[in-house]
């Protein structure tokens, strides 16, 4: 990383003389009320019928995040969970999981290919690269496809600046996490570049073996090939490593002992993502793009959440695994939007193609368990050691090829001023070529499907909108789902491993109704919705007593809420952020156990796992007069009670903590301060437990009190 800095330095130098006697032309335009990602072009939000929040640059950069769920949590109806070493999972119209029912893109492509779905995706993201977030709240389907099902989060990348411009700052904690990072842009006559780099190192914190390093650069060149035409190249690279500490148990978790009771366990990701944009103006109401892209990711594990044991069979020993998923993939996607003059349209069409080899193997390992002292049957683990490493046993093989091709279309059309109508519709066609070596089998599985939605604006007098929607949803079962062994088959069993061919893909239907009001010349804004979810063949995954996980597909389940948002900007002084949602995820049809011995069988009217009936975020902000340039905020991070199980029988209480934040700029020289947790409050990121009785509670433990201290350098060279 460097020898990076060094070159943005020497860059910068060069630019100066280059551009010392032009002049700009730029614009400075507000866009806070403009999305691209609701509707694959720019569109102002009173003609948006869906749920969407915009994380602006000054969001982004007063938040100093080190990981991007700080940043994600702010928008109402989103709790983004954080697992640790900025791995999470997610929660948007879902309860807290990690299966594929989110959509991340990058500059509007998706990050993962479909039917690769990784819920650490975001771990790639290069944080000091950002310009803007946007999050639409439920299913975009008839837009980006499959997965796009509770939530999208379009991550938008910094672009190249007219004026050269050097941005180099570090961060570290009292927990042995520190970062370097270090940007540059500028324009030299019809070239324009945007690079940006960080490096991560976390050591000896707070959690036993939790440490990780993570390094990404970002490099976007555009060229104006003249005032219509332009050629954009991004590429990202970025490389990852963490340990996996897992989660503790309940004796440990209430004694505050942070330590993981393995020192094998990692993750370890090589990402590269590059593409090509060839974007051309035909005229002021018609624009067309064309992008090939590239994806090159190898990613491996010894995972924590692998490790299968019992406290009743054969508690002193155990099972792990070693695996590794790794793809590429090569793409093409068009899009021409046409405006007209008739009841004002905008059409938006588009076309997308995406081959995605993959190859994955899992193979078991054998674990001795040190128990915890304990009454058997009761007992817990101190530590895992590994016995043996077993290669020749494999709990997953197979190859595939994935083919996605998709057309997709949109028109919105205003036949009063007042009213805007919005109609889209997708047609997907996923195939799946694959070889499983575990029973020597290979074929075919084909996932085709139609999307469409419906939607409609009012806005009757200028501050006040609302809006109404019918979206539908839709994501196929991932493939490490599929050519997964069942638990009991394969490996040591002696039982021919069987596999879960007939998943069936996941659908839903949303219905939604929300709005806002601007009042007190826009120093009050709220904006609400109220939304209900159906849910059919949705992807469940059942804890099993050793940990391990079998899929289920439930037949209905229901999801159904209302999200908040509320800023008040009573002066320059100060600003009031509230938001949170309120929402019920329940079981309408959910086959549990085809076991007439067991008492529960189907869990038709219970309430999801991990499902929160409450989260928010809120913050009050201030920007003192008598002091220019510096600023202070309290944040507070609100979770409710939720169920830990599938059954119901335990629930955790949820938490409340508070963070604060302050900076303050001096000339180029930026000073800042986070604490996160300001109260030390004792609290968990998450909690999972098995349906059986004799299930124990697994704490993702959250940190203690920290203290972020941080300083950057930010230079623009205006003539």
């Amino acid at each position: 990383m460097k020898n990076i800095f060094l070159a943005f330095l020497a860059m910068s130098q060069f630019v100066v003389a280059q551009n010392k006697n032009k002049i700009d032309t730029t614009k400075i335009q507000k866009l806070d009320d403009v999305f691209v990602t609701a509707n694959r072009t720019a569109t102002k939000r009173a003609a948006t019928p869906v749920a969407i929040s915009k994380l602006t640059a000054k969001t982004i950069n007063e938040t100093k995040a080190v990981a991007a769920y700080e940043i994600i949590n702010k928008t109402p109806g989103a709790l983004m969970v954080n697992l640790g070493n900025e791995q999470n999972m997610m929660a948007i119209r879902q309860p807290m999981t990690t299966n594929a029912y989110y959509l991340y893109l990058e500059d509007g492509l998706p990050i993962r290919p479909l039917g690769i779905f990784n819920h650490n995706a975001l771990l790639e993201i290069n944080q000091f690269n950002l310009e803007s977030i946007e999050v639409i709240k439920g299913p975009v389907s008839s837009l980006y496809g499959p997965e796009a099902v509770g939530g999208t989060i379009n991550l938008i990348s910094q672009k190249p600046s007219f004026y050269p411009q050097f941005k180099f700052g570090i961060q570290a904690d009292q927990w042995g996490y520190k970062r370097i990072q270090a940007s540059g842009a500028a324009t030299i006559g019809k070239i324009g570049f945007h690079i940006s780099g960080i490096s991560s190192l976390q050591q000896n914190s707070w959690m036993t073996y939790s440490d990780y390093n993570k390094d990404n650069l970002n490099i976007r060149v555009d060229y104006t090939i003249n005032n219509k035409t332009r050629l954009i190249s991004n590429t990202m690279i970025g490389k990852y490593y963490s340990d996996m500490s897992g989660g503790v148990n309940e004796t440990d978790f209430n004694n505050r002992s942070y330590k993981s009771t393995s020192d094998f366990t990692y993750r370890k990701s090589d990402a590269l993502r590059t593409r090509l944009t060839l974007e051309h103006d035909w005229n002021t109401n018609a624009n067309s793009y064309l992008t090939i892209y590239h994806r090159d990711n190898k990613l491996g594990q010894n995972p924590s959440y692998g490790i299968r044991w019992s406290a009743t069979k054969n508690p002193t020993t155990a099972t792990g695994e070693v695996n590794s998923n790794n793809f590429k993939s090569y793409g093409l996607i068009g899009q021409h939007t046409q405006k007209l003059d008739f009841w004002n349209t905008t059409i938006v069409g588009g076309a997308l193609y995406d081959y995605s080899p993959v190859t994955y193997w899992a193979y078991l390992i054998n674990l001795k368990a040190s128990l915890n002292p304990g009454n058997p049957g009761t007992q817990t683990v101190n530590k895992y050691e590994i016995v043996a490493e077993h290669p020749e046993i494999k709990l997953a093989n197979y190859t595939a090829d994935i083919y996605n091709t998709a057309v997709f279309k949109q028109i919105s059309f205003s036949p009063v001023d007042q009213l805007t109508f919005n109609v889209g519709a997708r047609y997907d066609a996923m195939k799946i070529n694959y070889e499983n070596a575990l029973d020597n089998s290979a074929g075919n599985k084909n996932y085709n499907k139609f999307t469409f939605k419906a939607g409609v604006n009012f806005n009757p007098i200028k501050n006040v909108g609302f809006y109404g929607n019918y979206s539908q949803g839709f994501s196929p079962p991932g493939i490490t789902s599929i050519f997964r062994a069942k638990t009991g088959t394969g490996g040591t069993t002696g039982i021919a491993a069987e596999f879960y061919y007939n998943l069936k893909p996941a659908t839903f239907e949303n219905y939604e109704f929300g709005g806002w009001i601007n009042l007190l010349n826009n120093k009050l804004v709220l904006d609400y919705a109220i939304y209900y979810m159906d849910g059919k063949n949705e992807l469940l995954n059942v804890r099993l007593e050793d940990s391990s996980t079998d899929y289920r597909s439930a037949g209905e389940t229901n999801h159904k809420g209302i999200e908040l948002g509320l800023n008040y900007k009573p002066g320059t002084q100060w600003n009031i952020r509230l938001g949170g949602t309120i929402a019920k995820h329940r079981y309408i049809d959910f086959q549990l156990s085809d076991n007439s011995a067991d008492a529960l069988q189907n869990l038709a009217g219970y309430e999801m796992p991990q499902a929160p009936r409450w989260s928010g975020n809120s913050e009050v902000s201030y920007y003192p007069n008598w002091l220019p340039n510096f600023r202070t905020s309290i944040e507070w991070q609100s979770v409710g009670s939720y169920y830990q199980n599938q059954i119901n029988s335990v629930k955790y209480d949820g938490y409340n903590i508070f963070n604060a934040r302050v900076g303050y700029k001096y000339h180029n020289i930026e000073v800042y301060g986070n604490v996160m947790n300001l109260t030390d409050k004792l609290y968990a990121y998450n909690l999972t437990r098995g349906n059986a009785a004799n299930s124990q509670t697994s704490y993702v433990a959250a940190a203690p009190r920290t203290f972020l201290l941080g300083i950057q350098y930010n230079l623009c060279l205006k003539k």
